[in-house]
């Protein structure tokens, strides 16, 4: 049996100074964890701790984002979130110095492993900061020496965003402690809006990314929606030839990248939409639903899944409706396309259990319970904000 978390609850007694190595805080092409960091940055401001970001200068996501559509978008950054705080740093950046007064540092499994090792190094030589590793990507299973050859060993801990990957952490022994840190809805972006006049039936948010889903998507997206002849948006990036051409020849209108921050508004114009995960969260790394379902359902739009294993119970059996295959996925789309006051029970049950327990303020309190089975110090106060 694994073991349980070593989490006992507890917060902060002192505003903590937060440090988190992303691969991007500014940039979300291609990259969901830049949305949930957001919300954490965000949440631990407004509970009186201080949190800024690191990112490389040249990371993959923000060179593709300016390279696709104009480095105007790194300058938005600031407009639409001036209250997160973030830097750069290239091959001369002084780590060390930078960290001299963080309490916390969380470290993104996309940072260079060079880096990751230089982290570990500074504190097994005793920095006062706690370490931490976060993964939130499958590697660990489909790019097992990719993660196996990362340095932890100065590392205090482990965020796993789901059990499974923690036990294949444990399993191969990476890691000091490795603990649960699911993803969450950032709810200071991701809520309900007024919904236009017109509306279209069915928008998918995903990326084709390393054609991990092809098969599901032609299952669960394409087929359906030109059986129905549904008007329905893709948005999403790395899109190959063949994949375009085939959602146009169903009829598909597919709009390219959206900034997350427009998000609640693309859900807004549509009546439903669907999840589809990734090959390996359905068949090795069960229970992880990733970012895309917690931020849809915040947002009050009636969802429909593919197959996967909510193996750790985040989700009430009728949160979303579930479709085992493509005639199933077609008869929940009617129904929910026909049946409005459905669609609205379908996504308030959704909304209520976001709310409840799967927002970044929740991501937080968690976090501080993380920390204090480190050792760092805790409050008494345990008021939720989300």
């Amino acid at each position: 049996m694994t073991p349980q978390d070593p989490r006992p609850a507890g917060r902060p007694d002192r505003p903590l100074r937060f440090v988190f190595y992303t691969h991007s805080l500014v940039s979300d092409w291609n990259h969901g964890n830049a949305h949930f960091l957001r919300g954490i940055l965000r949440a631990l401001e407004v509970r009186g701790h201080h949190a800024r970001a690191l990112e490389p200068a040249d990371g993959w996501s923000r060179r593709n984002l300016v390279a696709a559509h104009g480095d105007h978008h790194i300058d938005e950054f600031g407009i639409l979130f001036p209250d997160l705080g973030t830097k750069t740093y290239g091959p001369r950046f002084d780590h060390e110095e930078a960290l001299e007064d963080a309490d916390v540092v969380v470290v993104h499994e996309w940072t260079d492993p060079a880096l990751v090792a230089r982290l570990g190094r500074a504190r097994a030589r005793g920095a006062r900061f706690r370490l931490l590793f976060h993964d939130t990507h499958h590697r660990a299973v489909s790019d097992r020496p990719g993660i196996a050859g990362l340095d932890l060993d100065g590392y205090d801990g482990v965020l796993a965003f789901g059990a499974a990957l923690r036990e294949e952490y444990l399993r191969a022994g990476w890691g000091r402690q490795v603990f649960t840190w699911h993803e969450a809805a950032d709810v200071s972006v991701f809520r309900p809006m007024a919904a236009p006049a017109a509306r279209r039936d069915l928008v998918w948010i995903g990326n084709w990314g390393d054609g991990e889903r092809g098969a599901e998507l032609e299952e669960f997206l394409v087929r359906p929606a030109a059986m129905l002849s549904l008007d329905a948006t893709v948005h999403g990036v790395r899109y190959p030839d063949h994949a375009l051409k085939r959602l146009d020849l169903a009829g598909i209108d597919y709009r390219g990248w959206v900034p997350n921050v427009q998000v609640p508004e693309v859900f807004a114009a549509h009546r439903v939409t669907v999840h589809i995960p990734r090959r390996p969260y359905v068949e090795t790394l069960p229970g992880i639903p990733t970012i895309r379902p917690f931020e849809a359902l915040a947002c009050g739009i009636p969802l429909i899944s593919a197959p996967w294993d909510d193996a750790e119970g985040l989700f009430r059996e009728d949160d979303m409706r579930r479709a085992g295959d493509g005639a199933a996925m077609r008869a929940h789309l009617r129904e929910l396309l026909s049946d409005p006051e459905a669609a609205e029970a379908q996504a308030a049950r959704g909304l209520e259990t976001i709310r409840a327990r799967h927002t970044c303020g929740h991501r937080v309190e968690e976090l501080f319970d993380i920390l204090a089975a480190l050792g760092t110090a805790a409050p008494q106060n345990r008021e939720i904000i989300t």
